[in-house]
């Protein structure tokens, strides 16, 4: 299926955030296939995304009934080989109403269209179709493609309506399969866990080469399983663990420490960086075959460090910069998926002393969105550069981020304190520089059980979202219980190669990420449902991927 370029999904984004019953004509062009369903599919999450952020937009029926659908060219997907009463745009609407109340059958919807004249007038119908009508059409007339599409995107409409408040006709991710009763026993999730675990290291670990030739006696996955084999043992460095690798591991040559650290400080962090952009593509396009990875959109940007660093940095100042701690270490930035989606590390780059964070935020959203559908962005007060932000928005992309409090907001928020005030709302325009601004929003929020007793009390967050998108602020602390998780996945090293260094934790972040991974398609398939709290521990699948590395 084609995706919409960027220049669409700005076009879309423009037409959802107009005001209530006003979208602006849309002239189509020939650079678009108006006929393709995956564009339509992505234009729907697109204008979703943004529609319901709009404070009047609170209704599934009206998105429906005003989702523009008048560029599209459904002829293809019209099995009818004669004219028909009704038009295909009308029913398709029909029929997105009909998925998001998940009615099993029409004659719902069309009580629901009978007691509702209003909305039978907004989607087209001047007299109502019959029950069978509305039977053919759905199985006779839309062709299987489009049925799909409808489906998808009438969960994309009720996901992005129950993320801003919304009320929805049912929750959006319920599945089709019954899996009511007791919960899973360990005995199953352990199996299910090693059948998926199998699965996605076939898929994932092939991603990434060294590109040694055809001739070398060593099978490259030799060196992936070392390097996975160094990650799940804490503490254990190259050496030491290849020779522990060459005793537990049941292949019949197995790589050198020093041999290993050599290959890998060949690669380059450009290589790197595309290898792991393929693994979590191929890791993406695995869980994209579930229904509940389409609420992803919410993803961190934030920054960690390695321990600190007490050796001579000579010669290498710039790769191992200061910390506001006053200390030294590597560091490197991170784009996370955030959220109620599965917490997979998107992109991870290095930090150099004196890398513009502009370009190092820039870097990991190109990334994000060649993967994802990205709606908002969540970061740190160290990234309130008003440059930034405005890069954000012209991306059509939203933000929260905390601002750092300078004498106009200390000053707003001690009145904020003497007035007894929780909250405050206001519009600031940010200097760009040559006459340009960037205009944002800024909430004033006081911390409930604050320890302070003065203007502290309150933070300040800017937003080019309505005021409450505030709330999502707290879905930024997962990226902070990931670098967690993913630090104790790093091989251990007192080696001074940058190249080295990043490996380590990228091939960690990569870890994490086949592990939150097997943990949603093991939910999936146990019980068709996902929850945040992993059901497979990252010790059941340290284990599994210890078996697939032949290190049972």
């Amino acid at each position: 299926m084609a995706s919409t370029p960027a220049s669409r999904r700005a076009v879309f984004r423009t037409i959802a955030t107009s005001s209530y019953r006003e979208w602006p004509v849309y002239d189509t062009t020939s650079l678009y296939d108006r006929s393709s369903l995956g564009g339509l599919e992505e234009d729907i999450r697109t204008v979703a995304s943004a529609w319901f952020t709009h404070e009047a937009h609170n209704s599934v029926d009206d998105f429906i009934c005003e989702l523009p659908l008048k560029y599209v060219d459904l002829t293809p997907h019209d099995q009818y080989d004669e004219p028909a009463t009704y038009e295909m745009r009308t029913l398709v609407r029909a029929f997105l109403l009909k998925e998001a109340y998940d009615w099993d059958h029409e004659t719902a919807l069309l009580e629901h269209l009978k007691n509702r004249p209003a909305i039978r007038q907004q989607l087209g119908f001047e007299t109502l179709p019959d029950q069978s009508t509305l039977w053919r059409t759905w199985h006779c007339r839309f062709s299987p493609d489009l049925q799909e599409t409808i489906q998808k995107s009438a969960r994309t409409v009720l996901i992005n309506a129950n993320r801003e408040g919304s009320d929805v006709p049912r929750e959006p991710l319920r599945t089709s399969e019954n899996h009511e009763g007791a919960s899973p026993t360990d005995y199953e999730v352990l199996t299910h866990a090693d059948e998926v675990t199998e699965q996605v290291s076939h898929i994932v670990y092939p991603a990434f080469s060294l590109n040694r030739g055809d001739s070398c006696e060593i099978h490259p996955n030799g060196f992936w399983d070392l390097q996975t084999y160094l990650g799940l043992r804490e503490n254990l460095a190259a050496n030491e663990g290849a020779r522990s690798f060459l005793y537990d591991s049941q292949r019949d040559r197995t790589p050198l420490g020093h041999a290993h650290r050599a290959h890998i400080r060949d690669l380059s962090i450009e290589s790197i960086r595309e290898m792991y952009h393929e693994a979590l593509q191929r890791l993406i396009d695995r869980v994209s075959e579930t229904e509940i990875f389409h609420r992803a959109g919410l993803v961190a940007i934030d920054t960690t460090e390695a321990k600190p660093f007490t050796g001579d940095r000579t010669g290498h100042e710039d790769e191992i910069p200061g910390t506001k701690d006053g200390e030294y270490a590597y560091q490197w930035a991170t784009v996370q998926l955030v959220g109620k989606a599965v917490p997979l590390v998107l992109d991870a780059r290095p930090i150099r002393k004196g890398e513009n964070r502009r370009e190092i935020v820039m870097e990991l959203l190109d990334s994000a969105q060649d993967l994802i559908h990205v709606d908002r962005v969540l970061m740190d007060r160290a990234f309130d550069s008003q440059h930034i932000l405005e890069e954000i928005d012209q991306r059509g992309l939203g933000y929260v981020v905390p601002k750092r409090m300078y004498t106009s907001e200390r000053a707003q928020a001690k009145r904020l304190l003497r007035w007894e005030q929780d909250r405050y709302v206001t519009d600031r325009k940010l200097h760009l520089g040559k006459n340009e601004w960037h205009e944002t929003t800024l909430i004033y929020r006081r911390r409930k059980n604050a320890e302070s007793a003065d203007h502290t009390q309150y933070s300040v967050f800017m937003t080019n979202c309505r005021p409450g998108a505030v709330h999502f602020y707290n879905s930024r602390w997962e990226i902070e219980s990931g670098y967690r998780s993913i630090k104790r996945f790093m091989a251990a090293t007192t080696s001074k190669s940058f190249v080295l260094r990043f490996f380590y934790f990228a091939f960690a972040c990569l870890l994490y990420s086949i592990w939150r991974a097997v943990d949603l398609l093991v939910q999936i398939e146990l019980t068709g449902e996902y929850e945040q709290t992993p059901l497979v521990t990252a010790e059941n699948t340290l284990t599994l991927l210890k078996e697939e590395t032949g290190i049972g």
